[in-house]
């Protein structure tokens, strides 16, 4: 049975505002079965440099504070961390996933402004969009709207990043029928 890297972000946003400069300010990522069944956990926040001030818009979605981001590392050393959590279960044929692709090309952006080769180097599953294709819905939905039409109860805070990435894992079932 193959592994499969479930990825979710946390970035630095405000509301109404297109053009916000958003930053990585949490990874959580599980290391999962094709079932589900999670193998390991990783969360670590992230300092962001271009917005350092979170938002109160993003403080109240998140949940995450001013303090937990100051006292935290920069995004190259956090992407060091997740590296090395993404080798240690790696497997031939492993993949990574999100719900959406937003995570993606967020990861190859932070990447990219801090010059630095991209912390995942494995194929990318837009869960989100197989998701709606598997379950014939048309239209892709949120992940807490796709918990509900399976019938599992959203576990932990959404939009945090490792309660949201635990929550995808147990969608992969339905995901990859």
């Amino acid at each position: 049975m193959e592994n499969i890297l479930v990825v979710d972000l946390e970035a630095t946003c405000d509301e109404n505002a297109p053009d916000f400069d958003m930053q990585i300010i949490e990874v959580g990522a599980v290391w999962a079965t094709t079932t589900g069944e999670i193998l390991d956990t990783f969360q670590r926040f992230v300092r962001p440099v271009a917005n350092p001030v979170l938002t109160p818009f993003c403080t109240a979605l998140t949940g995450i504070c001013q303090a937990d981001v100051d006292g935290a590392s920069t995004f190259p050393d956090v992407a060091e961390a997740l590296h090395a959590f993404v080798a240690h279960h790696r497997q031939p044929g492993a993949m990574w996933a999100s719900w959406g692709a937003w995570d993606s090309k967020q990861l190859l952006k932070d990447s990219a402004r801090h010059g630095i080769a991209p912390p995942i180097d494995l194929p990318h599953l837009n869960a989100k969009r197989l998701f709606a294709k598997v379950r014939h819905i048309g239209k892709a939905v949120g992940m807490a709207k796709a918990c509900e039409l399976v019938g599992l109860q959203l576990e932990g805070t959404h939009h945090r990043a490792l309660d949201d990435a635990l929550n995808v894992a147990r969608l992969l079932p339905w995901v990859l029928r």
